[in-house]
């Protein structure tokens, strides 16, 4: 197996690195990078949308944006959200910042694994973070009545959930959060991060931010720029009672957000239906992609409510390995769990992307884990028949390739939650 090239940024512990800095340390090495490491919306903005931001350049780098609260009143118009109840950051990041600034008591309970900001900034600030283990032979699907008896068992005086949760996609229905938010009821703080929840199509309302500027210690956590796939944006809203979200907006700076996010507020206005048509797309990839990673012997994959998958490697396998195996040999680009609470570098977080990226992905473990060129001490046999080329797939989904009869456990994760997967 060829050796990865040189990129020690793929080995540091809190998080993968940039898209930048991935470029500059492979020095122009690899200009066909699939990306399945960064969460995305590959149908969102549309091209004509991409065009009408490119000719307004110009006008975005010269002059200031619109005052937050102009910028927020018309992103609010386009949400459907009550200006009021709402305080708008420079990506969720800001906003996890400021709540446990200002609204995060002396401990804080989370499920883990889970979002590593909501572990990590607690705890750095003195916080007693009480973490509640999610279990794999559960799926890692969050059980309300036990978490609500680990938050009294400890005391804790705030909690945090994630909804979907990442790494693993699991949703929770609306009626189940709503049932963890009256439990909680005498917290002073329970914050629901919906940052993926535009993508969860299990049931027709999930969010629950309605409600949640009804209760006097309910958050709700959202990221836009995670659903429109434009990082680079720096997007992110806070739902609240009218006095929780004044208490955030109050301390963020006037000026905190820039005129790219103004640009895009303002252009989303005008183009909702095609949004909603992106994440129906997403939608149907996932499915196909949940399918087709199954034609990786030995690869567990858990269904998802996000815009990426979990998979769990063959006994054996070393995430950080294959990562770099397939970033050298076949360009693309994967996240390994090893660094997230809560789990090992035998589970891959990967982003839902198009067919055709799909193909690649498969392709190429299939040929790390299982050709002539595998680590000493990986399963090996010889590979599978080759994919077909482009035009012969039928639409959406892979076949299903014949692999040989090998030594590899087969690993399904059987504990699935009730919502459809195929």
């Amino acid at each position: 197996m060829a050796h990865a090239p040189d990129t020690p940024l793929l080995h540091q512990a809190a998080h993968s690195p940039s898209w930048f800095a991935l470029q500059r340390a492979l020095r122009g090495r690899r200009t066909d990078l699939v990306d399945f490491c960064v969460p995305c919306n590959p149908y969102f903005p549309t091209a004509p949308m991409l065009e009408q931001l490119r000719q307004g350049m110009v006008d975005i780098l010269t002059y200031h944006p619109s005052d937050s609260a102009a910028i927020t009143a018309e992103a609010c118009a386009a949400l459907g959200l009550n200006p009021r109840t709402v305080a708008m950051g420079n990506g969720s990041t800001e906003l996890t910042t400021w709540i446990d600034r200002l609204l995060l008591g002396e401990s804080v309970a989370v499920p883990v694994p889970t979002f590593g900001r909501w572990t990590d900034r607690p705890m750095k600030t003195g916080r007693r973070v009480d973490m509640f283990p999610l279990r794999e032979e559960d799926g890692f699907r969050l059980d309300v009545d036990a978490f609500v008896g680990f938050v009294r068992q400890r005391g804790s005086r705030a909690a945090v959930v994630c909804n979907p949760n990442t790494p693993d996609g699991n949703h929770l229905p609306r009626s189940e959060v709503l049932r963890l938010l009256d439990a909680l009821g005498g917290l002073d703080l329970v914050v629901v991060d919906e940052s993926f929840v535009d993508f969860t199509d299990a049931e027709p309302a999930p969010s629950v931010a309605d409600q949640a500027v009804l209760r006097p210690n309910a958050v709700v956590l959202r990221s836009l720029d995670e659903n429109f796939g434009l990082h680079g944006v720096r997007l992110g809203c806070l739902v609240a009672n009218p006095a929780l979200a004044g208490t955030v907006r109050g301390a963020l700076p006037r000026g905190n957000l820039n005129s790219f996010a103004q640009a895009l507020v303002f252009l989303l206005r005008d183009h909702l239906a095609e949004y909603r048509e992106s994440l129906r797309l997403v939608a149907r990839d996932r499915r196909a992609m949940f399918q087709n990673l199954q034609a990786v012997p030995g690869l567990g994959v858990l269904p998802s409510q996000a815009n990426f998958l979990l998979t769990r490697l063959p006994e054996g396998v070393d995430g950080g390995r294959l990562r770099d195996a397939l970033l050298a040999e076949h360009g693309v680009l994967i996240r390994e769990c090893g660094d997230r609470l809560g789990m090992s570098s035998r589970f891959l977080q990967l982003v839902v992307r198009p067919v055709d990226d799909q193909r690649r992905l498969v392709s190429g473990m299939l040929a790390v884990l299982y050709g002539a060129g595998a680590a000493p001490g990986w399963p090996t046999a010889p590979l599978p028949a080759a994919l077909p080329a482009p035009a012969q797939l039928p639409p959406g989904v892979l076949p299903q390739v014949a692999v040989p009869q090998i030594a590899v456990q087969q690993m399904p994760m059987t504990a699935l939650p009730p919502y459809p997967v195929g």
